[in-house]
């Protein structure tokens, strides 16, 4: 993707997890690129990358004014966000606060950029297992992560007749970097078992995050937009990969690109589920750091399945993944074994 404007792209939550990939392929791809990073991330790869980081938080809205201001970006990637939280409340303030103060920055510019945000397939909620979401259906989240995604869209959508604004909700993504899917890798990887939660079947889609940053520059470049009309379809995306597989399926698939036969299945009741879930709440206020095992991870886990289809992704931007999911899990396995996390 070049930028309409000097090719300049302000991206923020850039260090985390999807942020670097996207950067890094921002600046291959020839972009001139500002991050906006908190005091306290980690920022030794965007540095060498030759990003410029601008220190700021994306829910603070004169600091993303500055930002906009320096780096006279003509694109916004909004990744900025919390997957999980200590307070509840944390997810309201900076994923539904985060976007109104990001997208009212931009709107208040006078030449505006277009604004790509990065929401989530948990602000669609669970459905059956034999459906799959499509943009046009009316949300409906079930976790506190969920609807606090849901209200950055709708604050998105507020400023829907000031500027150009598209939203893309991914499924779960995964790929290099990515410690949530690591839990799941990591009990295979050491015994051989996969853990089920509950009994019943449920399938889930996926996306690696190099398909999706593949999708958002699409998106940036000649995505739709979001209608002031508020029409539900309008200008959003979901994004997945070609199969969407059982829990079951998936950790079979996982073993396989681990080099193993298979894993072995043990279910968890679903009580014991949740247990766990309230332990890992514990731990995370007294460490004051919010683990991958919670109440609300472990109230999507039991929801139901997560699906959506990319089928407007595909006829209207020409996307597609570039590697079948099984590629994408033996890369991300190769790769976690290579940095030691396995």
């Amino acid at each position: 993707m070049k930028t309409r404007d000097a090719e300049s792209v302000l991206v923020t939550g850039a260090s985390g997890f999807i942020g670097q990939h996207l950067v890094r392929r921002l600046i291959e791809s020839g972009n001139r690129v500002s991050c906006l990073v908190r005091a306290t991330s980690h920022v030794d790869e965007l540095r060498s990358s030759g990003a410029q980081l601008l220190v700021g938080d994306a829910t603070d809205r004169a600091g993303i004014e500055r930002a906009l201001a320096e780096s006279q970006a003509g694109v916004a990637f909004h990744l900025a966000g919390l997957v999980k939280a200590v307070r509840t409340a944390d997810f309201a303030r900076v994923n539904a606060g985060g976007v109104e103060s990001v997208a009212a920055a931009c709107a208040a510019r006078a030449e505006r950029p277009v604004l790509i945000v990065v929401s989530s397939l948990a602000a669609a909620g669970p459905c059956a297992a034999d459906q799959l979401h499509v943009e046009g259906d009316s949300p409906a989240p079930i976790s506190a992560y969920g609807r606090s995604k849901l209200a950055g869209e709708l604050a998105a959508a507020r400023h829907a007749g000031e500027m150009e604004i598209t939203i893309v909700r991914p499924s779960i993504v995964f790929g290099p970097g990515d410690g949530g899917m690591l839990e799941m890798f990591r009990p295979i990887a050491h015994s051989g078992l996969l853990v089920m939660p509950g009994w019943e079947e449920r399938r889930v889609s996926l996306i690696h995050v190099a398909d999706l940053v593949a999708l958002l520059l699409l998106a940036a470049e000649k995505g739709e937009r979001l209608h002031p009309d508020g029409a539900p379809a309008q200008g959003v995306y979901f994004v997945a990969a070609e199969h969407d597989p059982t829990y079951a399926e998936l950790g079979q698939a996982m073993a396989k690109a681990l080099g193993k036969k298979r894993a072995t299945v043990v279910h968890m009741p679903g009580p014991l589920v949740r247990l766990f879930g309230l332990c890992g709440d514990s731990l995370g206020r007294v460490r004051q750091r919010p683990g991958w095992v919670n109440s609300d991870k472990i109230t999507e886990v039991l929801a139901g399945s997560w699906r959506c289809s990319s089928a407007k992704a595909r006829m209207q931007l020409g996307w597609s993944p570039a590697a079948t999911l099984a590629e994408r899990l033996r890369e991300t396995a190769q790769w976690y074994r290579q940095a030691g996390w396995l």
